[in-house]
Order: structure tokens, then sequence, then C-alpha cells
């Protein structure tokens, strides 16, 4: 039987922590802003993807298998840290660029796709926000069924916000303000994707 309550609890944790600025929604919004809709729709995609896979591993309970076997969960670390800072360089050099985008989609759809399913799945700490979810919505005697509607639920509100984040940040004003403060603005994302990776790093025993 469905529980309704521990249900609705658990859904509203995941949209506080789904629509909070992280890596991912940084991404597609610095996508949305410089490569236009379709890219930033196809990176919500991969992400959204790489969610609900780390979602099918906490509730199969394999979350408490990585966190036994740490030098798993230290690599993932790793190539996560890695990552964001590949990504903080890219955003770097886009902040020192004197060219300004032509916003004709300098990233490919299946590209775009790829890197918003590498920027999830090589974030370790979506897998622990998911058992935060997990434990809130469901008990050890659920069934299937209770999985199946949590993990469908929060796949369509993450399609949702990550979507709904592609799409506002793609529209005429969201670019106009993009190119009138666009060093700013790879400048912060620079930093941030930095310290999020260097934190990872830091972390990563």
């Amino acid at each position: 039987m469905i529980v309704w309550g521990d249900l609705w609890l658990a859904l509203a944790a995941y949209v506080v922590m789904t629509a909070s600025p992280g890596p991912a929604t940084l991404s597609i919004l610095a996508t949305a802003a410089a490569d236009g809709r379709s890219a930033a729709l196809s990176l919500a995609a991969g992400v959204l993807c790489g969610s609900v896979l780390w979602g099918l591993v906490a509730a199969g309970g394999l979350g408490v298998l990585l966190a036994t076997f740490g030098w798993v969960l230290t690599a993932l670390k790793i190539l996560g840290g890695l990552y964001l800072l590949w990504l903080a360089w890219g955003a770097a050099r886009r902040a020192i660029s004197p060219t300004l985008p032509a916003f004709s989609s300098s990233i490919t759809d299946p590209r775009a796709f790829r890197r918003g399913l590498a920027l999830h799945l090589t974030n370790p700490k979506a897998v622990f926000s998911w058992a935060a979810v997990i434990t809130l919505g469901l008990e050890q005697s659920d069934s299937y069924g209770q999985i199946g509607v949590l993990l469908a639920c929060c796949a369509g509100l993450g399609a949702a916000i990550f979507g709904g984040y592609a799409i506002v940040f793609s529209t005429s004003w969201s670019r106009a303000i993009y190119i009138r403060s666009r060093r700013m603005i790879e400048t912060l994302l620079a930093g941030l994707f930095a310290a999020a990776g260097l934190n990872l790093l830091a972390t990563r025993g």
C-alpha cells in the first residue's frame, strides 16, 4: 500500500535538493545561456538519467555497498573532482575569451547529453542524497510498487526542474543578460566548479 504522507515528505526533500544550485543546475544554466535551448535540454536529460540511475542504486541498497567498499567511493570522488575541475577550466577560458558566443549551439545535443550524464554519475554525493529521500519515503516493509512510485514521481519532478531551468535560461532576455555579464558569470561558474571539484578531491577518503 502506498503511504502518501511519507511520499509527500520525500518528494518535498527531493525538490529542495534538486532545485538548489549545484554543479548540475549551474551547468544547465550556463549551457542554456551560451549554447541554446536544445543543447540545454539535452544536458538536462543526461543529468536526469544520471539522477535516476543513482536513485535505482540507492533503492537497491547499493549505496551501503558503496560506503562499505571505500575504494569505489574514492574512485568516484576522484573522477568527479577532476571532471568538475575540467568544467571550471572551460568556464575560465570562456571568461577570458574576447569573443562573444554566436548562439549557434557550439555543443551538439548528443555531446550535451553525455556531459550531463557524466556530470551526475561522477557525483557520488547524489547517491547519499537519494538515500535520504528514500529513507523519508519508504519503510523496510514497503513493496516494489511504493519504490517504483517514489522513483517515478522524483523522475517527473526532476524533468520539470531541470527542463524548466533549460527553457527559462535559454530565452532571449536571459541571453541578453548573459552577453552583458558573460565574463562575470563564467568567472563565478569557474570558481564554483573549482570549489566543488576540490571539495570532492579533498574528501575522497
